[in-house]
Parts: C-alpha cells; structure tokens; sequence
C-alpha cells in the first residue's frame, strides 16, 4: 500500500471512529432519557411558535435517538458503507446550518445533543458540528475504505436488532424512571448543596456610577469615581457583568404551600416551604405531578396505598404540582385525595422525576428514593417504620450505574457477539 493511501485509509478509520462513536453517544444518552429530550424538543417547539405539535414530541424524541444510535453502530460495524455514510452527510448537512441558526438566535440556552450527560454551549456544538461535518465528508468519498466488521449475511441482522434494541430501551426509560440519572436531583443527592456556589466561582459584577458634569455624563467605577471633584452630579447606580462564572446545579428548587380558602371553595398560595422541607430531619414523601388532570384512577390508588402508609406512621405528604389553582380544585373535589397541595416550578417538577405522577422520599434535604408511578412501593414493601424496610436503605449511586452501565452493554453486546460468531461461521463453511 503506497503512503498516500495508507495516510487515507487511517484518516477514513479515525472519521468513522469519530463520527459513529460520537452518534452512539449521542443517541445512547437521549435513549436513557426519552422524557428529557422530550421537553427539550418542546423548547424548540415553543421557540418556534408551534405548542399545538407537543403531542409529537414523545414520539420524535425515541425516534431520533434510535435512528441516532443506529446510525453509528452502523458506521462502527462497516455495515452498508454507501447508504449510511451518505445518511450521515445529508444529517450534518442539516445540522451544521440548524446549530449555526441556535448559536446565533439562541432559542434554547444548550441543544440538548448529549442530553443531561454532557451540558455544551450552542457554539461549541456549532464546533462540534463542523469537526463531524468533515469526518461525514470524507466517509461519504472514501466509503469503500471502510473495513466492515460483518458480512453482507448477517448485516440485516445487526440492524434490525439494534433497532429492535433501541427502541425497547427507550420505551422501557419512558414506562419507568432513566436507568442511569444525569440530572442534579439523583439519589443521594443533598439537595441544600446542589443550591450553593463557591462565590469565586460565581458571576463576578462591578458597580457603575453614572455621573454629570456641565451636561456631560460619565461612568465611573469605585476605583476611578473622583472623590475630591464635588462638582459631579450623580445620576444613577447599576451594575455591570465583569466575568461569567458557574451557577448552581439548582437554581429554581422553591415550595409554596397552597391553603383551602373554603369561603370561596379554592386554593389560595400560603407560606414558603422550601426550608422546612429541605431541613426537615424525619421523612418526608414529596408526589410530583406538573400535571394533575393527567393522574390516571389506576396511578391515583396507588399513590393512596403510599398515602395511608405515610398518615399511619405520620410521615408529611406534600402534593408538588404545577397546575393552577383553579385545576387544582377541580381535581381535589373529584378525587377528594387529602393531599397537602404545594405550588412549584414546572420545570423544577420535570427535572427532579422523569414521571407524572412520581414519588420522591426526602430526609433532611436528601433524595433518600425516587419511583415512577409504576413502581410503587406496594402494601407488602410497607409494613413498618421506612429505616426498618427496604425502601428506606440508602443506594450506592456509583454502584448502581455500573450496574445499569454493565447489564445495558451485555444485553446489546452479547446479541451482536452472537451475530459476529454466526457470521464469522458463516465465512469458515463457505471457505471450506
């Protein structure tokens, strides 16, 4: 093989690797999490002006991603070189314009490309875009360079799998709660210190006199303010940003009890809670719904079986929505539940569980337990005090990633290796 050639045949190598891996990624992390890139197409969709296609939103997000996935495992195995590179570059070709437009208008603070997993900002994907746009340029030349892992037998076999594979995966992410949490309200989580920076981290300002003189106006900061000239009128403060710094991982963590005005038959906003929910040294279950009305009667009895639990051991039980106060009612009355209402940010409800309903079990500030509304702890989990059952035993969050991390990668590698070995036994008879 001449050196130019060879020179080639690792660049296509290195762009494949880099195009695929970065697609399985970037698909696995959005599989992981269907409902997270839901809202984040909900964003776009509410940027763009089109609320009325939400209902979409679900569906476009396991869509994307699968196709994501599939599309760099694809590229990985050297499986239908042509038709998939040439996907990739139609892809880029779409995106590269797209994520110039995001960078620019910023409609959305980050794209969501790496979902929860990897935060960017709009122009480093912009970047990133152009560095894959290359890598899909010249595997789109150069496609008959690839090295194909598996024959044009088995290659069917392979994509229907991880097709098949994919969408199970981010079905199953969407039926109970992510298999791996990215978000900054994960088990064990210490609420209190997720709100909390080191102020030289922070944001960094600077105060700005604005002055006047003879009818002029200046600006002047402490340091260069003259002190000894008294013939400069003032005219206002304000402040100025000097330096962007981190913030904290949560920002909008705030509850407001909601009190029955029974004069007027509604719900009225009473006292701030947060503190005392976040300080709170006992247990307490927090129901998550950002929307009431979409409590199912199935969901709603076994949110009640938790209810009487918490009421016979006197756990507090607040009720965390963001539905009006008027909808509220309207529920209360029709379901007559006994919930302590609270009122709290939509996207706040949305980030802390992937589930309408959820449950959240809090002691002194810390996520001590997470379920979906189909995993509820049922009446035989439910027999003593929650430090005595398995529900109140404290997760090792490192542990249990490697584990999802490990049985994820077996049940999708060992289908493949299988397929691999057919293969491999497929090429040995026809040798022979």
């Amino acid at each position: 093989m001449k050196r130019k050639d060879r020179y080639i045949k690792i660049l296509i190598e290195l762009s494949r690797i880099i195009l695929g891996a970065t697609f399985v990624f970037s698909g696995f992390v959005k599989m992981v999490d269907p409902r997270g890139f839901e809202y984040k197409i909900q964003d776009y969709l509410i940027a763009f002006g089109l609320p009325e296609w939400f209902t979409l939103a679900l569906p476009a997000a396991i869509l994307l991603s699968v196709v994501e996935f599939l599309l760099g495992v694809c590229l990985l195995l050297g499986i239908y070189r042509k038709t998939v590179s040439r996907l990739f570059l139609l892809f880029m070709l779409v995106m590269t314009p797209f994520t110039l437009w995001i960078a620019i208008k910023n409609p959305v603070e980050d794209c969501g490309c790496f979902g929860d997993a990897v935060v960017i900002g709009n122009w480093a994907t912009f970047y990133k875009n152009i560095v894959l746009s290359a890598c899909a340029v010249l595997t789109a030349i150069y496609y008959n360079e690839i090295t194909p892992l598996l024959s044009s037998k088995t290659a069917w076999a392979a994509t229907l799998f991880t097709a098949f594979f994919g969408v199970a995966f981010a079905v199953y992410n969407v039926m109970n709660l992510p298999v791996l949490d990215f978000r900054p309200y994960k088990i064990g989580t210490h609420i209190p210190d997720k709100m909390k920076i080191d102020p030289a981290e922070a944001d960094q300002y600077e105060t700005i006199f604005v002055y006047e003189k003879e009818g002029v106006r200046e600006e002047f900061t402490e340091e260069s303010y003259p002190w000894n000239d008294s013939t400069w009128t003032f005219v206002e403060m304000k402040t100025r940003l000097v330096k962007k710094g981190k913030k904290p991982e949560v920002e909008d963590f705030s509850i407001v009890e909601l009190v029955y005005d029974e004069a007027n038959s509604s719900y009225i906003e009473g006292a701030d809670i947060t503190e005392k929910i976040l300080s709170d040294p006992s247990y307490s279950f927090l129901v998550i719904s950002y929307a009431l009305p979409d409590i199912r009667s199935g969901e709603l009895s076994r949110l009640k079986v938790l209810t009487d639990y918490a009421e016979k051991y006197r756990y507090p039980v607040y009720c965390l929505t963001a539905s009006s106060l008027e909808a509220i009612a309207e529920w209360e009355r029709l379901h007559r539940s006994g919930f302590t209402f609270c009122h709290a940010d939509e996207r706040m409800l949305k980030t802390m569980i992937r589930s309408n309903p959820g449950v959240v079990l809090l002691k002194d500030g810390t996520i001590i337990g997470k379920w979906s509304s189909r995993s509820l702890p049922s009446e035989k989990e439910l027999t003593a005090l929650i430090n005595r059952v398995e529900i109140g035993k404290t997760v090792d969050r490192r542990q249990h990633g490697f584990l999802a991390v490990g049985i994820t990668a077996l049940l999708f590698l060992v289908p493949l290796g299988l397929i691999k070995w057919a293969d491999m036994r497929s090429q040995t008879q026809t040798n022979d």
